[in-house]
């Protein structure tokens, strides 16, 4: 890697580190230009449009690829799971590859009477009725907590379509606005080291009250850290798990990692879910969309 590069990747993660930030004020600046005319101090119009672009931008920056090679680490749960939003299916499997979440994937589990159909209620489930809510997470390697928040309530189930649209839409900007924090909700951040040099596990929706560890704690490969919760932006309880190249996700870019499984045969997939053949940027040796799998 040159020097330009090497600097320019500086710079650009420099950026990102701020991207809450930068999206706070993009709104800020777009409420000026809207009410300029009923304010005391006028916001010329030009002004306004060229901040608004800036932080458009700034928003938009990411920091360079980590470039490393598919990390192999142990599974983050026991049991029968699924998975959802993986990398199996596609890179960024989430959509997006802000906060290090290129490679991420979602886990839970499912049972006979796991709804079929999202209903019109404005009340969703507890996160009780979940199967998966309550059960272990597993650190994935041998290291160190670096961030470990567990503070925030776990709160009912999104699961009918007003209220998947109000995660999506409102509930989604005021957590964005809120900083990753609130995104993530309870979590735990563990930083490993192998031959590629360091690297961070993050464990995002946990459960409240179910932190097992502190920060600056060494924890071994296989180590309860938390349960499964419905804390931050989830719509059902669930694990989201992904590997990056820095502590903070704000700075970070995704690693692709690898655990053991097998395929379950009954049931092999979860209804809910159309099967799709994986896209050309999945990575391969992780379960698709909806395959239901047991970690070895």
């Amino acid at each position: 890697m040159s020097w330009l590069q090497r600097s320019l990747g500086t710079i650009r993660r420099g950026i990102s580190r701020w991207t809450d930030w930068w999206f706070r004020l993009l709104l800020i600046a777009m409420l000026l230009v809207l009410l300029s005319r009923h304010v005391i101090v006028e916001v010329p119009a030009g002004v306004g449009l060229i901040v608004i672009v800036i932080c458009v931008v700034l928003v938009y920056i990411r920091p360079p690829a980590s470039g490393r090679s598919p990390v192999r680490v142990g599974a983050p749960v026991r049991g029968a799971w699924a998975a959802l939003n993986s990398p199996g299916q596609a890179v960024p499997s989430h959509g997006t590859r802000v906060y290090g979440q290129a490679y991420a994937v979602d886990l839970y589990q499912l049972t006979p009477g796991t709804p079929r159909r999202l209903g019109w209620s404005l009340r969703g489930r507890p996160p009780e009725d979940s199967p998966c809510f309550g059960q272990p997470v597993l650190t994935v390697a041998p290291g160190r907590v670096v961030v470990a928040s567990h503070s925030q309530r776990d709160h009912r189930s999104r699961s009918t379509w007003p209220l998947l649209v109000g995660m999506l839409t409102i509930e989604a900007f005021l957590r964005q606005l809120a900083g990753v924090g609130w995104i993530l909700g309870n979590h735990v951040i563990v930083e490993h080291e192998d031959e590629q040099g360091p690297y961070f596990s993050v464990y995002a929706h946990l459960r409240r009250g179910s932190l097992r560890v502190r920060a600056g704690e060494r924890v071994e490969a296989g180590q309860q850290l938390a349960q499964v919760g419905s804390t931050g932006n989830s719509s059902e309880p669930h694990l989201h798990i992904h590997l990056m190249d820095r502590p903070r996700p704000e700075q970070a870019a995704g690693i692709p990692w690898l655990f053991d499984w097998e395929s379950e045969e009954s049931p092999a997939r979860d209804p809910r879910l159309p099967e799709r053949p994986p896209r050309r940027t999945a990575l391969a040796g992780m379960p698709t969309n909806g395959q239901v799998f047991h970690p070895l």
